[in-house]
């Protein structure tokens, strides 16, 4: 008994403890990838937050409603049923039981995105889901996003606001994108910025406690390694 007593107390001091990692930023610094391979690396769950936005745009535009009138959309925001799967190698989210992986990411769904996501009866909505999903990560979770660190999850472990110049941004944006144009692909980012960082509810913000990271000049790679070993030190020292 006592043997067995022993090896459990050895591994419950040599795993790592959990921790809810907030990654925030604009579009286009590797947010999502970034997010997902650290996840991955270390075992925990993981979060878009931004797909739960699509997903309740992506049906708001298929039930009729008009997207630029907030009072339909905040009558609207609690109907439909959204549920995100939280593994970093194959996330994924349904709406009222369908797929939308793929129709969340369409143009449409991009263009109106910011406009439904400002109603802060949608905010309401879609903060509770996240807090939710959050508190359940047993083994902790990363939880990408633009107002994660500041208003979801005000207490995460460690939070990290990352940036990159429009340039840098639409580069990366236009190459998964073939055939775009990257003036008016720098254009729609600014646009976006401004209409996110600009909302009275849940801006886009840097937390005060966030460690800012530059991705313009480091590769994919780099940017993992960095949040890895951030997050590592915030384990070790819990």
């Amino acid at each position: 008994m006592s043997t067995t007593v022993e090896t459990v107390s050895a591994a419950a001091r040599t795993a790592p403890a959990a921790v809810i990692v907030a990654i925030d930023g604009p579009s286009g610094t590797g947010k999502s990838s970034t997010s997902k391979a650290v996840a991955a690396q270390l075992g925990l769950s993981y979060l878009d937050t931004g797909a739960q936005y699509r997903a309740i745009t992506w049906w708001m535009l298929n039930n009729g409603i008009d997207v630029h009138d907030a009072m339909e959309v905040a009558t609207a925001a609690a109907k439909p049923v959204i549920v995100s799967g939280t593994d970093p190698m194959g996330p994924t989210i349904t709406v009222d039981g369908e797929d939308a992986s793929g129709p969340i990411r369409t143009q449409e769904v991009t263009s109106k995105v910011s406009a439904v996501s400002a109603v802060p009866e949608v905010r309401t909505r879609i903060t509770e889901l996240q807090r939710t999903i959050a508190a359940g990560a047993e083994r902790g979770i990363v939880v990408e996003g633009r107002d994660i660190g500041t208003t979801v999850l005000p207490d995460a472990d460690i939070k990290i606001f990352l940036t990159a110049s429009p340039e840098a941004r639409a580069a990366r944006r236009s190459g998964e994108v073939k055939g775009s144009d990257l003036a008016a692909t720098k254009e729609a980012l600014i646009k976006r910025d401004a209409a996110d960082s600009g909302r009275k509810t849940s801006p886009l913000a840097k937390a005060d406690d966030a460690v800012e990271v530059d991705t313009t000049e480091l590769t994919l790679q780099q940017v993992i390694e960095c949040v890895v070993t951030l997050v590592g030190e915030k384990q070790a020292a819990k």
